[in-house]
Parts: structure tokens; C-alpha cells; sequence
């Protein structure tokens, strides 16, 4: 069983965790500046080109092409794939030969319902979801507050939200596949970092972890020090992008995401404070500026993986003091 303390770090690794970057060093070094050393790995989040209407087959191509080292693909294009024919063994077989992994997936099973029968066919559908991702070498899928999102829906104590959870988790756990716990900011429940924390400790299980998003957690009006409190094994993938200063958090919308560093987010000093807790997880490119759809899909990949890194690399750059 885990214990909370190997989920919530204590208050003073929280303040070593916090924005502490104050300077910035002259030069990185060689090997912080060399992409292929990076302490990361960096996934495509098939969201970024969905404009574009890939087939799954393409999507996997783009992220390899680009330079990815994983891809994050929806559930939907894995089913239409399925639909047409295509089988796991084969889907994953390709994703191997082009040298990418699975990082995580996008499904929504509706885990969380206060409807007994809905959540009993949400959780159905997670099964389903899971033995999927498993086929195709995956470990990890998303689990947004699906039927816990909306402003007129029920949002369950937490408490009881963290008793659904751990029914995931435990069905995860049968399949081989961690449920990531995952913040949404516009929605009434899980759109708090401390939510977050609470509902994946709660749970005690051990598959539980969380997939935060630097969007999410300014939507949902959160301070990036809360990060600091949560273990860093418990991050396994993170949604990394950025968002402009206007519109303001409370209109804002994915369609206003853009490639990391080209908005306001504070990306390499709060990258800086998840590296330096250890964080060694998979950064996923998770856009949906509709800009970017009418653009070509590989070169909107590439230019989405080329800003990524940047902003790792200065974080790499900066000297706590």
C-alpha cells in the first residue's frame, strides 16, 4: 500500500520546489544543450494535428518524422484504425518500427458518475480502453472528471471521488495500464492542483499518479508552486504548451493554446523546479489551436518539438538562488 508521504513531498521540498530561479547561467553547457541528453523525453499529443484528419498510420509517420520520441494517440483514431481492418499487433508494430512508444493515451470513460449504471458502463469502457493501449504497448491512458465536467452535472465529494479512482486503479492494475488522475481547469471538479493530490493519495493505490497540464493549471486558476507537492514519480506524462496573456483565464479556451515559449507561462523556471524534484517523465505537445490545423501536420510537429525542447533547454540554463 502506499503511504501518502511517497505521494505528498513535505513543506520544505515544496519551497525547494518553487519558482526559487532567479538567475540565469552564461552559457549551458554542451551536454544541457545537446537534445539527445535532455532528461525528458518528448511525445506528440495527436490533438496538435487533428485538424489536419490523419489517419492513425499518418499520425504515427509525423511524430517519427519530426523527431518524437513517443506519440500520444486519442482512443477514437485507435477505434476507427479497428473498424477499418487494422489490428493492435499490426498498429503496434508500427509504432515500433518507427521507433516511437506509446506515452499515454486519450480516452473518456466515464469513471466518476453519481449514475451507478453509467459509471458501471464508464468503467467498462476504461476496460476496453486499457486492453487496447496494453495491445499496442502502452502504460498509461488519461482519466479526465468525465461526468463530474460540467457546470450543471454533479460534482461527488472527494472523498467518494477518490473511492472511484481507486476502483480504476485497481482495474488498471488488472490490465497492466496506470489511469493518470487528469486536471482539467474549466471543469468543477479536478481542476485544482490540491485536488489533484488529494483524490490520487486518497486513493491508496499504486497505480495511482496524476497528468497535469501547464494550460490546465493556469485555467483552473492554480499557482505552479503547488506542483512542488507532488512526488515526482507520480508525473509520468505532462501535457506541455502555452497560452497567450489575452484572453484572461476565466475566457480562455484550448483554442488559444500555442507551442511552448510563445506565450506568457512560465515555462522554463516551473520545467527548472519539476527537473530539479526529479520529474524525468514525458513532456506530450497537447495543442488545439485551429492555426495550426490549416498548416502542414509535419512541419507544425516539428516546429512544436523544436520549442519544446527549447524551453527545457532553458530551464537547464537556469541557476537556483
Amino acid at each position: 500500500m502506499t503511504h501518502r508521504r511517497d505521494f505528498l513531498m513535505t513543506a520544505a521540498a515544496a519551497t525547494t520546489a518553487a519558482l526559487a530561479v532567479t538567475k540565469t547561467a552564461p552559457a549551458a553547457t554542451a551536454a544541457e544543450s545537446d537534445p539527445q541528453t535532455l532528461p525528458v523525453r518528448f511525445s506528440l499529443n495527436t490533438s496538435t494535428i487533428r485538424g489536419q484528419n490523419l489517419t492513425i498510420q499518418k499520425q504515427i509517420e509525423v511524430a517519427a518524422a519530426a523527431g518524437y520520441d513517443g506519440i500520444e494517440p486519442w482512443m477514437r483514431d485507435i477505434e476507427t484504425y479497428l473498424k477499418q481492418g487494422g489490428t493492435t499487433g499490426q498498429l503496434r508494430q508500427q509504432i515500433e518500427d518507427a521507433g516511437l512508444f506509446v506515452a499515454s493515451a486519450i480516452g473518456f470513460a466515464n469513471w466518476i458518475s453519481d449514475d451507478e449504471a453509467e459509471r458501471a458502463a464508464g468503467l467498462e469502457a476504461a476496460r476496453h480502453d486499457m486492453e487496447l493501449v496494453a495491445q499496442i504497448g502502452g502504460k498509461l491512458i488519461a482519466a479526465p472528471p468525465i461526468g463530474a465536467h460540467r457546470g450543471d452535472s454533479v460534482s461527488p465529494p472527494l472523498e467518494i471521488v477518490a473511492q472511484r479512482y481507486r476502483t480504476l486503479c485497481e482495474l488498471g492494475q488488472s490490465v497492466g495500464v496506470y489511469p493518470q488522475l487528469e486536471l482539467w481547469g474549466f471543469s468543477p471538479t479536478l481542476s485544482r492542483l490540491g485536488e489533484l493530490a488529494y483524490v490520487a493519495t486518497e486513493a491508496n493505490h499504486e497505480y495511482a499518479c496524476v497528468l497535469p497540464d501547464f494550460y490546465h493549471i493556469y485555467k483552473g486558476g492554480n499557482e505552479f508552486t503547488g506542483l512542488g507537492m507532488i512526488e515526482a514519480s507520480k508525473m509520468k506524462c505532462f501535457h506541455i504548451n502555452d497560452y497567450p496573456g489575452d484572453p484572461p483565464a476565466t475566457e480562455i479556451a484550448d483554442k488559444h493554446r500555442v507551442f511552448p515559449g510563445d506565450g506568457v507561462c512560465p515555462l522554463p523556471q516551473v520545467i527548472r523546479g519539476l527537473l530539479d524534484n526529479g520529474f524525468a517523465g514525458t513532456f506530450s505537445l497537447e495543442l488545439f489551436n485551429p492555426e495550426y490545423w490549416k498548416r502542414d501536420a509535419l512541419e507544425v510537429a516539428q516546429e512544436g518539438l523544436d520549442k519544446s525542447k527549447a524551453v527545457v533547454r532553458q530551464a537547464l540554463a537556469l541557476q537556483v538562488g
